[in-house]
């Protein structure tokens, strides 16, 4: 017989959370008190960022595990401060679920979401719960730092070369993955794996960020939540640039390519408009990429692509190698009637 599920309380939740949440420097007090106090680097400047995840708009309890939910409500935070350079520190989540939800369910949400805090050295360090009448909601705060000037966006200048880490679309193929009712004939099982990983459970460049944060020549800098076109448009629009990228230099996985091959998809729409890829995308000066992309390979792994150009204008234009236009497709944008990211 099957032993019963272990009923959810607050009490409980709230227990179950202190006892698996893991200390950390900087923390005067955490878990257990109307707030938590905590003590920066000497020097540094905090860098603050929250997230809102829901259920059917960011992921669908169908193929997304409670620990996968877990791991990903922090991840896109992570993906924030590094996307700044910064150095994340500290994590505050606020989750609302349902009443039929169980102690199993959360505790599993909370271990996914610990595992990756334990790899970077986040600590949490306090949130809140709730019932909620229909779905999960998962909110988290993540507090960070830095010693140096914060990237921003807004730092772009023409003539910079336009270059992203890692390899763009495997989270879009993913999603398109997991949508199916069964897997897609044909497609290996390592490729398949790959893409739906790459949706369910991304990683943040956490390490990528705080080394490109210090390096010289980095001008502007932003995480690939919403789409390559979207992200890209938002760099320009804070810098009061254009921008012009060629599409034959995108990065795309190979798995990617794969998928779309066997479900007909659009790989390139994937790569610039699927969004969720938490690559970063940065501009520099034409003479620092060269340096940057050795160095930063050397030092993380992470390889460096340069995609374009940023010009003079207001205008973000994709074209291919002989410079004829490209469509390129819209990312994220929420309220748009009929649109969901996972």
């Amino acid at each position: 017989m099957k032993p019963r599920a272990a009923r959810l309380t607050e009490t409980s939740l709230i227990e179950a959370v202190r006892r698996r949440a893991i200390g950390g420097e900087g923390i005067r007090v955490g878990i257990g008190d109307d707030g938590a106090v905590l003590e920066p680097t000497a020097g540094a400047t905090l860098i603050a960022t929250t997230d809102l995840l829901v259920e059917d708009i960011h992921f669908r309890r169908r193929y997304a595990e409670p620990a996968d939910i877990g791991w990903k409500s922090l991840a896109v935070n992570l993906s924030d401060v590094a996307a700044m350079g910064g150095r994340p520190r500290w994590a505050l989540i606020a989750l609302a679920c349902p009443a039929a939800t169980t102690m199993e369910e959360v505790e599993a949400f909370y271990g996914g979401l610990l595992a990756l805090g334990a790899e970077h050295g986040v600590a949490l360090v306090g949130g809140d719960t709730s019932s909620s009448p229909a779905g999960w909601f998962v909110n988290v705060t993540v507090l960070g730092e830095t010693t140096g000037a914060p990237r921003r966006r807004s730092g772009a200048r023409p003539g910079d070369v336009v270059a992203v880490t890692g390899t763009l679309g495997r989270a879009a193929a993913g999603l398109a993955v997991l949508d199916r009712p069964k897997a897609p004939a044909g497609v290996p099982a390592d490729t398949l794996a790959d893409v739906t990983t790459a949706h369910l459970r991304p990683r943040p460049r956490v390490a990528e960020g705080q080394w490109l944060g210090a390096a010289e020549g980095v001008t502007a800098m932003i995480d690939l939540s919403d789409g390559l076109a979207t992200d890209l448009t938002h760099v320009a629009q804070e810098s009061g640039v254009g921008a012009r990228v060629t599409v034959d230099r995108l990065p795309v996985a190979e798995s990617t390519r794969a998928v779309a091959r066997a479900l007909g998809g659009d790989a390139l729409a994937w790569a610039t408009g699927g969004g969720e890829d938490y690559e970063l995308l940065l501009t520099c000066g034409p003479g620092a990429f060269a340096r940057l992309s050795e160095s930063l390979e050397r030092a993380t792994g992470a390889r460096l692509t340069p995609i374009g150009e940023i010009e003079a204008g207001r205008a973000v234009a994709f074209v291919d190698a002989r410079g004829r236009a490209r469509p390129a497709a819209p990312g994220w944008e929420h309220f748009v009637t009929g649109r969901r990211r996972g």
